[in-house]
């Protein structure tokens, strides 16, 4: 049947190129494009452009926080560009509080300090893009603009309750994978580089970037019993920012589910009283290979359940939407411990133990040593599969081990917490994601984007650090140039820089039937990590990259 309508703490310094013939040639429109792009993409509070939402058709509007008095600059940006200005109806202390699920008008959400965006639809400060962006800001000289975003993730712990999503209002009930002391400690080290480190600066990022650590580390998002974290949305029903851009997924999502009973249990309501989305009439039908007939039967009207969309909600705090990785269309996200969070969190333990050291804080040193080697322990216990040489998702609800072969099995190589055997079996499987063009995120074509034949920088970055770290620096620098050459080839092409390639062709096309089908461009997150994965390189190769 089918549905008819169907990292290291420290800063890489970069690696000169040869300003000699053709290396420099090469290299040099890409990377002038992505100086010039920083500023392209930078927004602030003083910018008209700043306020504009490409993914919602509303008329502009700026929320300040609840306690937090109007600047001369948002009176100016209220005037100048017709801007509306409210308060936040409360003051925020944490993630998802109910007033503000209630709230009916969607608006951006003030940040101090000018950021980058990663382009296109994406028109604001993202949690886990901006890390990227950072270390692509540090190569390019850039400082104290990635400096101003970290002090904006600092003003969002404070005003907002946790580092966001993205600063819009609908984000207010989720955050992003957690890379904070990441960025923490590349701004700090690369300042250290310049003799002038900021100690007290050090002093309020560790304070709140262990405030923030601590919502992970509680309910809601512990992984039921095993002492391990999950990705978890406070709110419920369809996401805002996904009724425009990914109209029809949800059709979509709910015919998958009918034509599997397994799945149609927990996703789909038939019930009106329990609707807490769109309604959806679905005819399934039965197609005959042996006759040009096709028999079609109603199956009513339906909609998604409550389950389903805390799935997809969590699945967006993932940063990975969409996936099948976490069960089709990513709706279980909320029941499995993820390789990916709990291999950031443990990193996230080791910084701010490095963090606690620094400020002479030994007490606090040990205590975040302890609770990195506990999360070692369970994501030995529960993540890493010793037959299969990966690690692997794992679904605290049904008590089992995900068979989904992901690329994320190379984050505990990148956070250090893999063995030194484990980081050899997961190499010895760097075959099963490497195409022509990089690495595919998944083995699964599943028509999503975060699935095969996708490749996306930031998962190229941790990798390919992930692969220096335990001593693979052929994989590493063979990986990088496959990357970067998809990159290159398609900017000469196209005089652009995309979100994703498709890593199998190494074309910048992407045929996405499952969430928003763009390929945007911009990019934030591709932009820096091209400059680190080049900056990685041996001379001689970076200068083979410049003459292809």
């Amino acid at each position: 049947m089918l549905v008819c309508f169907l990292v290291l703490a420290c800063p890489v310094r970069p690696q000169p190129i040869s300003n000699s013939g053709t290396a420099q040639t090469g290299l040099t429109p890409i990377l002038d494009y992505i100086r010039s792009n920083w500023d392209v993409l930078t927004r602030s509070m003083t910018r008209c452009d700043s306020v504009v939402d490409p993914k919602l058709p509303e008329a502009s509007l700026l929320y300040l926080p609840a306690d937090f008095p109007r600047p001369e600059a948002v009176q100016k940006l209220a005037d100048s560009c017709k801007v509306r200005v409210e308060a936040l109806p409360v003051v925020i202390h944490h993630p998802g509080q109910p007033e503000v699920e209630g709230m009916k008008a969607n608006g951006l959400l003030y940040l101090p300090n000018s950021y980058v965006v990663p382009g296109g639809r994406f028109n604001e400060m993202y949690g886990w893009d901006s890390y990227f962006i950072i270390l692509g800001l540090i190569d390019d000289q850039r400082l104290d603009l990635a400096k101003g975003m970290v002090e904006n993730f600092f003003f969002e712990i404070e005003h907002y309750g946790t580092v966001l999503n993205a600063n819009r209002s609908y984000y207010l009930t989720r955050s992003q994978p957690p890379f904070l002391t990441s960025m923490v400690l590349a701004v700090y080290n690369a300042e250290k580089m310049e003799q002038h480190a900021d100690r007290a600066w050090l002093e309020r990022a560790y304070t709140l970037a262990a405030q923030d650590y601590q919502m992970w580390v509680e309910e809601p998002h512990l992984a039921g019993a095993t002492g391990l974290s999950r990705y978890y949305d406070f709110g419920s029903g369809p996401a805002p920012e996904s009724l425009q851009d990914e109209a029809g997924l949800g059709r979509k999502v709910a015919g998958y589910f009918l034509l599997r009973p397994e799945f149609a249990r927990s996703y789909i309501v038939s019930d009106s009283s329990e609707s807490v989305g769109a309604h959806y009439s679905v005819n399934l039908c039965q197609a005959s290979a042996e006759t040009a007939t096709r028999d079609c039967d109603r199956a009513g009207d339906v909609t998604l359940s409550a389950d389903y969309y805390k799935g997809d909600r969590s699945l967006r705090e993932s940063g990975f939407d969409v996936s099948f990785r976490f069960e089709p269309y990513g709706a279980a996200t909320h029941h499995f411990a993820p390789v990916c969070l709990n291999s950031l969190l443990y990193k996230t333990e080791t910084d701010l133990g490095q963090i606690s050291r620094e400020l002479g804080k030994e007490g606090d040193s040990e205590t975040w040593k302890r609770r990195a080697e506990r999360r070692k322990a369970l994501i030995d216990q529960y993540l890493w599969d010793e037959e299969r040489g990966l690690f692997f998702d794992y679904n605290f609800t049904s008590g089992g081990q995900s068979t989904y072969e992901y690329l994320t099995t190379f984050y505990p190589l990148w956070a250090g917490l893999a063995t030194p055997a484990q980081a050899g079996a997961v190499v010895h499987n760097l075959k099963r994601f490497e195409q022509p063009g990089g690495l595919v995120t998944s083995r699964e074509n599943t028509g999503a984007q975060w699935d095969y034949p996708y490749g996306w920088a930031p998962l190229h970055l941790l990798a390919v650090e992930g692969l220096r770290r335990y001593g693979y620096a052929s994989d590493a620098d063979r990986v990088s140039l496959r990357f970067l050459s998809t990159v290159l080839a398609n900017y000469r092409k196209e005089g652009t820089i995309r979100e994703k390639y498709n890593v199998v062709t190494g074309s910048s096309e992407a045929n996405v039937t499952a969430g928003y089908k763009a390929n945007v461009v911009g990019f934030g997150w591709t932009n820096g990590v091209f400059l680190q994965l080049l900056h990685q390189l041996p001379t001689q190769a970076s200068q083979s990259l410049a003459q292809h």
